[in-house]
């Protein structure tokens, strides 16, 4: 009897010991890592995802946005990148984490970060000024066409994807995108401010970033690459295939941890952003700023990363973008 009791204990032991060395949780404050400035609709998306994990309790510790603007938004990837194995440093990530490298802008390969999740897949537009006299894309095209240089884009990243959207759909109307002249901003919200303003003339964005200049009236959306109308306040933008435009661009957001992390701490941010994705915050953004909700766990977002990122190679080698070998 003794001996059936010491086992029993020593098994139990056992089981949660292993149970234990499954587990894990943050044992510090968690840094998500914005790749542009405080103010902009990335950071905006990053400080919801620290309110709804603070609110609802789903990290046990402090959760703080870090803004790492610059580089074409390659400072927040090697910054996270420099916290190898820490679980406590998450990158949300535009696509220009697989473009930087693809164009040359940066050596490090999206490989070298652990995928975590994705969230959503946005939409690129095209805005100017509400009172300019472009009113669509045939009007741009048409300036373009007379002089490539005559039009200021503002945009975040180079060869992100929303530069890509602008540059496919000028391309097919045979002008070259290497000739256009691009200005790049923090954040989205200081290019629309500088097209609001008069210093530039477009801004290519995600919607998301359009949507507050779109409400107040400030700006005119005249090509969205959505495949059909959208509903709410973007239902009077027309869609870049209503008006002959082709464009395949994926403008997504995700999230990444540094790499080396090990399985178990990868699996409690696949539990953790499941949850995140399913609460009401997060469904509200998602519609307020017609946004797609496509949320993938890590091994089902790493899969996706390896098809977009041969997809934008071959696209950006088209363009002329991609780095010559």
């Amino acid at each position: 009897m003794v001996m059936a009791r010491l086992f029993a204990a020593a098994l139990a032991l056992c089981v949660a010991c292993s149970a234990g060395a499954q587990a894990w949780t943050p044992q510090k404050a968690v840094e998500v890592v914005v790749p542009t400035a405080a103010g902009g609709a990335n950071d905006n998306i990053a400080r919801l995802i620290q309110r709804i994990m603070q609110d609802q309790k789903l990290v046990p510790t402090p959760v703080v946005v870090m803004n790492k603007a610059g580089g074409n938004q390659t400072l927040a990837s090697v910054y996270v990148r420099q916290h190898p194995n820490d679980p406590h440093y998450l990158l949300y990530s535009t696509s220009s984490v697989l473009s930087a490298e693809i164009t040359g802008l940066s050596k490090m390969h999206y490989t070298d970060l652990t995928p975590i999740a994705l969230l959503v897949t946005e939409h690129s537009v095209v805005s100017v000024r509400a009172d300019s006299p472009i009113r669509n894309m045939k009007d741009l095209i048409a300036q373009l066409k007379a002089d490539p240089q005559s039009i200021a884009f503002g945009m975040v990243s180079r060869g992100g994807s929303n530069h890509v959207a602008l540059a496919q759909s000028v391309k097919g109307a045979g002008i070259d995108p290497k000739k256009l002249k691009t200005i790049v901003f923090k954040t989205n919200s200081e290019s629309y401010l500088g097209v609001v303003g008069g210093h530039i003339h477009a801004v290519t964005s995600s919607a998301t970033a359009a949507h507050p200049f779109l409400q107040q009236g400030s700006v005119r959306i005249i090509g969205i690459t959505a495949q059909q109308r959208q509903s709410g306040d973007f239902a009077g933008v027309p869609t870049m295939r209503e008006q002959g435009i082709d464009v395949r661009v994926s403008n997504w957001r995700g999230v990444f941890a540094p790499p080396g992390i090990a399985a178990r701490q990868a699996a409690y941010w696949d539990e953790t952003f499941a949850k995140l994705v399913a609460t009401d915050d997060w469904q509200k953004m998602v519609d307020q700023n017609n946004t797609e909700g496509q949320f993938m766990r890590s091994r089902e977002f790493a899969r996706f990363l390896e098809s977009q990122y041969a997809f934008s190679k071959a696209l950006l080698t088209e363009l002329g973008f991609a780095k010559q070998p």
